[in-house]
């Protein structure tokens, strides 16, 4: 069992059972085994939301024992607490799975995933310490003034919706 904290204070225990994947697969029509496969680790790391629905679920029986609601918990997800709570859900996920070989595998693709995520952070932080990024942003607004018409806003044409 790993356990994280809300930003409320709030110390959760996250603990992947038989009755919390049943409880998931039944509350939001995910299925926390589709993690060895490795797509649900990519929907679990890009969407916090989804995350954080997740881990509520996981940890419902706690919540409501604590009369802590799906929204109360939601608000207190933010930053370092939803890291936490990836952390340790991912890692109840590999101690889960009932294969030895199973479990060896997940943790190296958690391991790779990882890895891969921090040198995407290393390559933005390069971009922005080297200036990069800032000359980007000045060659944009340099080309769109120069080929805009004087001081006029940008024409409500240009701007998409989302």
């Amino acid at each position: 069992m790993k356990t994280f904290k809300d930003n409320a204070g709030r110390t959760w225990t996250v603990s992947i059972t038989v009755d919390a994947i049943k409880r998931v697969r039944g509350l939001l029509d995910v299925d926390l085994l589709e993690v060895v496969g490795g797509k649900l680790i990519d929907r679990l790391i890009t969407d916090p939301v989804l995350l954080c629905d997740i881990v509520y679920a996981v940890c419902k029986p706690e919540a409501v024992a604590q009369s802590v609601s799906d929204e109360d918990f939601g608000r207190a997800m933010a930053g370092d607490a939803i890291e936490h709570a990836t952390t340790a859900l991912l890692e109840e996920l590999v101690s889960f799975s009932p294969s030895p070989r199973d479990r060896a595998n997940l943790k190296r693709v958690l391991e790779t995933t990882r890895r891969v995520m921090d040198k995407a952070r290393d390559l933005v932080e390069q971009r922005i310490e080297s200036g990069e990024l800032d000359r980007i942003a000045e060659e944009a607004l340099h080309n769109h003034a120069g080929s805009s018409s004087g001081n006029s806003p940008v024409s409500s044409v240009s701007i998409q919706p989302p």
